[in-house]
C-alpha cells in the first residue's frame, strides 16, 4: 500500500489532502455571503466527499501503526494547521500570538497521547 512509502507517510500525506478539502468545504464558502445558501451548502458537500475519499484510507492504513487515538490527534494537529494557513492566506485573517500559544498547548497535548508513561 502506499508504493513502498512507508505506512505514516502515507496517513499523514492522506490526512494532510483530506484537511485541505475539509477546510475549503467548511469555511470556502465565507468569502461568497451573498450566494444562497442552499447553493453553498451543496457545494460544500460535494467538496467533503473528497474528503472522506482521502481520510477513510488513511485511518484505515495508519491504524494498526498507529492507535484510533493517535490517529485523531494528528488529524487536528493538521487540520488546526491547514486552517491557520487558510484563514491567513485565503480569508485575510491574522493570525496572533494568543493563537500561536494556544496552538503551542494543543501540540503539548498531542505529545502527551504519542508517549506512554503507564
Amino acid at each position: 500500500m502506499g508504493l513502498g512509502l512507508p505506512v505514516p507517510v502515507v496517513t499523514i500525506g492522506l490526512l494532510i489532502a483530506s484537511n485541505v478539502f475539509m477546510t475549503v468545504a467548511w469555511y470556502g464558502h465565507l468569502k461568497f455571503k451573498t450566494a444562497p445558501l442552499v447553493t453553498v451548502i451543496a457545494i460544500s458537500w460535494f467538496i467533503a466527499l473528497f474528503e472522506y475519499i482521502l481520510q477513510v484510507p488513511a485511518n484505515r492504513i495508519g491504524h494498526g501503526h498507529f492507535s484510533a487515538a493517535q490517529l485523531k490527534t494528528i488529524q487536528e494537529v493538521i487540520s488546526l494547521s491547514v486552517f491557520a494557513l487558510f484563514s491567513w492566506l485565503y480569508l485575510g485573517e491574522r493570525i496572533g500570538w494568543q493563537h500561536g500559544v494556544g496552538f503551542g498547548l494543543i501540540c503539548l497535548g498531542a505529545w502527551f497521547i504519542f508517549h506512554d508513561f503507564g
